[in-house]
């Protein structure tokens, strides 16, 4: 796949944008923006040793709000793009909008839909949208004695989810089957606070039986435009077997969800969530993420993020056609009903996340990164950087999930087939992946 990096070649004439974050979304993003014949030059705040190809990093961290807004204001950036959800909730596009800097994303206080989730179950109940039942509590005790009372026999089957309330990475949700599963989990969010504040409120909440699948929104809080859906691997090990991780891979689209299928979701979930918050006065401009349980009674609302999925947002973008420029500036004018929707390539796409070992645990650092350049050769395919960095022009691993290795292809099978083909080209020690990203598509689709 040909690489245009318009933004090594700045124009006067061309917009500067500016992205920020680190991750393997970020990368994507800069990799799509930097395509536009729009846009002159692309920075990266802070970026990775995979943006630094398609972009310009700037050693400005995401959580240091003033450094950005001095920087955008120095480089007369045309407009910022939030990546990671914390900024988000953090009020950096509050920021920036108050210094008179256009920036794509929500708000803080629409932001709070990702931000708590005790926010966003009881926005879903309060808006009839389809969800499991909840409760929430603020003690690990009270949390406790909950599980107790109503599973009273230890050995009996315990369905449940316990969440934390706040952002943990993607992390702080549990999936339990027993009474000692679900007592751990409660130990581990609000008792040793394994997740840091995240955990100051817990949910408990029904197990919801079915298949996972992502269904991301554009819109300006008037108008949406929905994307294909993808299916998103969270937990850790072949077979979703494992801990849960922030994503160990995705593919799009997803037969999971038909024609009918996402006009359900469309009408029942995304428009009434976009209404609900603009009744509560937190108007939603920015990416909508739904995280759906396709169950048998029809979908229902896992979760919600406020930005692009990452592992989602890289196949996405592989098979989205057209400006993706167009569609940021149609939100932040409030415009996008203007906007044509975005084409899409016909075949599907896959991402599979190379990770450092370790992960989701602790990881070691500065493992050197072999294979990148002859991963590049194959047709068809992107590497998308997440947690790397550049030092005396080596590539060492920087985080826990490091790589997002992309590729499309005339089916599922031949995705899937191009993307571990490129796999096998990387190396470092201890570097893992699952091996079954989109498997899925190929024998639960009905």
């Amino acid at each position: 796949m040909s690489e245009a990096n318009s933004a090594s070649t700045p124009s006067t004439d061309k917009k500067s944008v500016l992205i920020v974050g680190n991750g393997g979304r970020e990368h994507a993003l800069a990799w799509k923006i930097a395509a536009s014949d729009k846009v002159g030059q692309v920075f990266v705040a802070p970026g990775n040793a995979g943006t630094a190809i398609d972009a310009t990093n700037v050693p400005i961290e995401a959580s240091d709000k003033a450094g950005i807004i001095k920087f955008a204001k120095e480089k007369a950036i045309d407009f910022v793009v939030v990546g990671p959800e914390a900024p988000l909730v953090d009020g950096l596009v509050d920021d920036l909008q108050d210094a008179g800097i256009r920036a794509f994303g929500p708000s803080a206080a629409a932001a709070e839909l990702e931000g708590s989730k005790v926010f966003c179950k009881n926005l879903l109940r309060n808006a009839n949208i389809p969800t499991a039942d909840y409760q929430t509590f603020r003690t690990a005790s009270d949390a406790a004695r909950f599980i107790k009372d109503r599973y009273p026999d230890s050995n009996q089957a315990v369905p449940v989810v316990i969440k934390a309330d706040g952002l943990a990475a993607g992390k702080g949700v549990i999936v339990c089957s027993t009474r000692e599963e679900a007592l751990d989990a409660i130990n581990r969010i609000a008792g040793v606070r394994e997740f840091g504040e995240a955990g100051n409120v817990l949910i408990i909440e029904e197990k919801l039986i079915g298949q996972e699948a992502s269904v991301l929104a554009i819109t300006d809080g008037e108008t949406i435009i929905t994307l294909p859906a993808a299916q998103d691997h969270k937990p850790a090990y072949d077979g979703d077997t494992g801990p849960n991780t922030g994503g160990m891979g995705a593919y799009c689209p997803t037969p999971l969800i038909d024609a009918e299928m996402m006009a359900k979701v469309e009408r029942d979930i995304l428009v009434p969530v976009v209404h609900a918050m603009k009744r509560s006065r937190r108007p939603f401009r920015g990416v909508l993420y739904a995280g759906l349980m396709l169950t048998a009674a029809g979908p229902k609302v896992l979760e919600f993020n406020v930005r692009f999925g990452d592992p989602e947002c890289q196949p996405l973008l592989m098979r989205m056609q057209g400006d993706l420029v167009d569609i940021i500036e149609a939100v932040i004018d409030g415009r996008l009903g203007e906007v044509e929707p975005p084409g899409w390539d016909e075949r599907p796409s896959i991402c599979v996340v190379m990770a450092s070992e370790g992960y989701p645990g602790d990881y070691e650092k500065g493992r050197q990164i072999s294979g990148l350049e002859r991963a590049a050769e194959l047709s068809d395919v992107k590497v998308f950087h997440a947690g790397t960095q550049e030092i005396n022009g080596r590539v060492i691993n920087n985080g826990g999930r490091v790589l997002g290795v992309t590729a499309i292809g005339n089916s599922i099978s031949a995705a899937k087939l191009q993307a571990y083909k490129a796999v096998k080209e990387i190396r470092w020690q201890g570097a893992w992946c699952r091996k079954d990203i989109s498997d899925k598509a190929l024998t639960d689709a009905k």
